[in-house]
């Protein structure tokens, strides 16, 4: 059997591929190296990925044209997912190619990224000066690891809106099927899929990575490199509210575009783990939030949160889920994840009063011996 029969068969069986030498990635990230930009070219993961691959690329490899770089990455990433997962994202990207084929753009100028016209003032200032003081200067933080702030100008939340209503009513007249934002959402559209891909990739690497870095490094903050963006509708005859849940996600982006709406409250139980999820809620951890329009809500995927009924009206939300190859890779070998879950903190406190009370209790004991 050759070696590439004997490559897909492992595949078939579900087995992992073991990888020559002179196909893998470093262990390490070389942090001095500055990676290129992917976004021109068609691919099949996304284009911050390859980047943040890049880091742990062989030396001699590092300076590389970028296609060779895309092949080899692209290999290792096709050898490591599962054979379906692979089909999947096949499949996914002629169903973007098809859309993206036949759908005219209402506003042309939401596809690229334009700061000035797309964000309040005060959020620019405190990006260009990127610091843990100037994101504090713009930012509520209501309850432990929910950040609140002014993001867009009303003018792109209405643009944005707009160009929603016009896809929606393509699919509509073209009876097109599109796939839900997430699988508790039957109302939106995902974004991605209509062509804001790349500006929605310079949201986050340029405006929502800043702030994760500083406010979320221990979950996949520092290393954020793909996203999921949507929009999703709320009111009569759209989804009504949203279940108890977690986001896909490392950090997410929620922020409200309007419109007159009452009801929607967001409400927040606490941040735990895969292990923790379903556990019990403290009551310092209790967080309702009322959505204002324009204004975005930061804060962790593994934050445990849901909307109540939206009782009259019609509101819109973006939802950027930010995503973290490295942190998800590093999460499997991990049990303890005290940093961030309000369980495992709660547990490794436990553990450290009962070794404490234990050690007390021996070195009473001695002191006891001593006496007699």
């Amino acid at each position: 059997m050759s070696t590439d029969d004997a490559t897909e068969k492992a595949r078939e069986n579900g087995n992992g591929v073991e990888l020559p030498s002179t196909q893998r990635l470093i262990p390490f990230e070389n942090k001095e190296h500055n990676p290129e930009s992917y976004e021109d070219m068609q691919l099949d993961y996304s284009p911050l990925l390859f980047s943040s691959l890049e880091r742990y690329l062989p030396p001699n490899m590092l300076n590389l044209p970028r296609d060779r770089k895309v092949h080899f990455l692209s290999d290792i990433l096709t050898r490591y997912s599962p054979q379906g997962e692979h089909t999947r994202v096949q499949k996914h990207r002629k169903y973007r190619q098809q859309i993206l084929s036949n759908y005219e753009p209402r506003h042309k100028e939401l596809y690229t990224m334009n700061a000035a016209n797309f964000f309040v003032p005060s959020f620019l200032k405190a990006i260009s000066e990127n610091s843990e003081e100037s994101f504090r200067s713009i930012m509520v933080e209501p309850t432990p690891g929910v950040y609140t702030f002014e993001m867009f100008q009303p003018k792109f939340c209405e643009m944005l809106m707009a160009e929603v209503e016009s896809m929606e009513r393509w699919v509509h007249d073209q009876r097109f099927h599109i796939i839900c934002p997430n699988t508790m959402n039957k109302y939106g559209v995902v974004l991605d899929d209509f062509g804001l891909e790349t500006m929605l990739n310079k949201l986050m690497d340029g405006y929502i990575c800043p702030m994760s870095r500083v406010f979320f490094p221990e979950v996949g903050g520092l290393t954020l490199d793909s996203h999921h963006g949507f929009v999703v509708e709320y009111g009569v005859n759209r989804d009504i509210e949203l279940g108890f849940h977690v986001d896909d996600s490392e950090v997410t982006l929620n922020v409200c575009l309007g419109e007159q709406f009452y009801g929607g409250d967001l409400f927040f139980r606490g941040v735990r783990c895969d292990k923790h999820v379903n556990t019990e809620t403290q009551s310092e951890e209790v967080f309702d939030y009322a959505h204002i329009p324009g204004q975005a809500v930061l804060h962790r995927g593994r934050h445990r949160h849901g909307a109540r009924a939206t009782i009259s009206g019609h509101r819109v939300n973006l939802v950027i889920w930010c995503r973290s190859s490295v942190f998800r890779e590093l999460k499997k070998h991990q049990n303890d994840f005290s940093s961030w879950c309000g369980d495992c903190r709660r547990e490794k406190k436990e553990r450290q009063y009962l070794s404490v009370a234990a050690t007390k209790l021996e070195l009473l004991k001695r002191d006891g011996i001593s006496a007699s």
